[in-house]
Parts: structure tokens; sequence; C-alpha cells
């Protein structure tokens, strides 16, 4: 089986357009398109003042590798300042990029994360970089726990475990004691009260859906699943609600992706009141997943969602917030 669609990279280039990775990070954007002008200052600029908010830096640098000339324009800035850290990592996440899209040989992707690995040996990003390329394995799980050295509540990679191990035997169905949903829990259990992984066992359950979709072991249309109203499905979504309600965090790099998973289950589960709230949450920031899962358009899926929740005809609703 193919590893999971990662969460570097959207999908084909439509709906790249449609959803825009920043996620509301202004000073990403402002960076972002002076990259795209070959003005790779600004982005020296943003790595500097982000310094060592991992997951901040983590985003920023995988949203800039995903523009079409960052690895060109990488290299001009590694051609000024020879050996700068910042610049090998976003040469490094480029190259993961265009390896994820067929268009770079992974080997020369992975030499370059270690190569900026190696000039930053605090710094996760490159292990994450890693890891994007790996599916679940003994390879995967040694690079994560690279990357938990470096920062034990790494939101991205968390993300990427869960989905590569929610792939493993889909044949078995729906299994409430599948590794998937241990690995999510101990993860939330650990991490401080504050921390977004308390939404990550709802992460594991979505994940573990599109696995089962995927084989026709759970229905295509998500909203007619029993997926979503077991036992399990209800613990988790009113943990993970109730920990949004009193802990979220306006300031994380990837809220916004934690939103979405909560919107989608929540929608899933026929808990509208609780979804319209998330759905006015999100405003314009929509992620492609979980909303393309098991395998739909998440633009026309995230808006008949919205309109469910909110009670807004789907034409209506996309005029007024087309995000």
């Amino acid at each position: 089986m193919p590893p999971p669609p990662p969460l570097l990279d959207p999908g084909p280039e439509r709906t790249a357009q449609a959803f825009d990775g920043a996620l509301g990070d202004s000073e990403l954007v402002v960076a972002r398109t002076a990259l795209t002008q070959g003005r790779w200052q600004a982005t020296r600029s943003l790595l500097l003042r982000t310094g060592d908010d991992w997951d901040r830096r983590g985003h920023r640098i995988t949203v800039l590798a995903r523009e079409p000339y960052t690895a060109a324009w990488a290299r001009d800035w590694l051609h000024a300042e020879p050996g700068s850290a910042d610049a090998s990592v976003l040469l490094a996440l480029s190259l993961v990029r265009r390896s994820l899209r067929g268009r770079q040989d992974p080997g020369g992707s992975r030499a370059a994360c270690r190569t900026a690995a190696a000039l930053a040996p605090a710094d996760p990003t490159p292990w994450l970089g890693l890891l994007l390329l790996e599916h679940a394995g003994p390879e995967a799980d040694r690079i994560f726990t690279e990357v938990l050295r470096r920062h034990p509540d790494h939101h991205h990679a968390h993300h990427l475990m869960v989905a590569r191990l929610a792939e493993r035997q889909p044949e078995s169905g729906p299994d409430p004691r599948h590794e998937v949903y241990d690995f999510a829990d101990r993860a939330a259990d650990h991490a401080p009260a504050d921390s977004p992984l308390a939404v990550l066992p709802v992460v594991a359950h979505t994940e573990r859906y599109r696995a089962l979709a995927a084989v026709g072991r759970a229905p295509a249309d998500s909203t007619a699943s029993a997926h979503w109203v077991g036992p399990r499905a209800r613990r988790v979504l009113r943990t993970a609600f109730h920990w949004w309600l009193e802990w979220e965090h306006d300031d994380h790099p990837r809220r916004h992706v934690d939103l979405n998973f909560l919107a989608h289950a929540t929608s899933c589960a026929g808990r509208a009141a609780e979804a319209a709230a998330l759905f006015r949450r999100i405003g314009r920031h929509a992620t492609p997943a979980p909303w393309s899962y098991p395998d739909l358009d998440p633009c026309a899926a995230f808006r008949t969602a919205r309109a469910r929740a909110l009670g807004t005809p789907v034409a209506l609703a996309s005029r007024q917030n087309p995000f």
C-alpha cells in the first residue's frame, strides 16, 4: 500500500490553489510572496525571528517549501551565506516536497536533510523532512524518536506518525484496540495539559476511517459510517472538544489543522452544535485533510458539512465564505 498523502503536500494543483497552507500566518504570507519573486532575505528574517519555536518553524518551512522555485532560491541563499542552517533546511524540505511529487530522487532529499541536521543539531525540522519520506516501519520509528529528542510535543510529526500507523492492517476492520489508538492515547496522556496533542486521538480515529474506507471496510460516505458513533468515538470527541473549549491556543501555528479534524469528526457524528462552533472558529482556514477522506473533493465536502452545521444552503454559504 502506498504511503498516505503527506501533510506537506495537499495533492493536485487545483486543490493546493483552493487552500492556503499558511493558515493565517501573515508574516509567513509576506515572506512567501517575496520568496516567489526571488527575494529570500524576507525568509531569512522570518526564520531568524521564529527562533526555536519548533512547531512554528516547521510549519513555516514546510509552507515555504511548497513553492515551485524554493529550491533554486534556497541555493542562491546558500551561495551568498555558505553554511547557513536556515537556508540548508529550507533547501532540504523543498527537495522533500519535490520527491513526494515524484520530481526528485528521494536519496538526494534524504542527504540534504542530513546535511541540514548536521548544521542545526537541535532543530527537529530536518528530521521532519526525513519522516515525510518514510512509511511506517523501523526507520520511521527511529526518525520519529530523533524528532522527539528535540521537541517531545512536535505537532506535525505526531500527525504524520498517526497517518502512517492508521494504515496498518486495514483488513482487521474497526478494531478499537488498533495500535494507532494506543499511540495517540499515550501521546495525549503524556503531553502537558495545554498541549494540542490532546486532539490526537480524534486525528487517529479519522485517519483510521480513511484507511478502512480505502479498502471498503467503512462506507465512503463518512456521515453514514458507524465509525463515528461508537463508544470510542464518543469518548475521544467529548474529551477533545472540552479541551478545545478550555485550552485552545490562538497562537499555535497549526491550530487550524486540529480545528478542521474536530469539525470533520463532529460533523460525521451528527453533533451539529459543536460542529457549528468549530466552523465559525475555522473561518477561511480550511485544510484539505480530512475533508478529502476517503476520496472526496475537499472543497465541496467542507462547504457541504459547514452548510449543514450552520443550517445554511450550500450555495449561499459558499458565496458568503468560500474560504
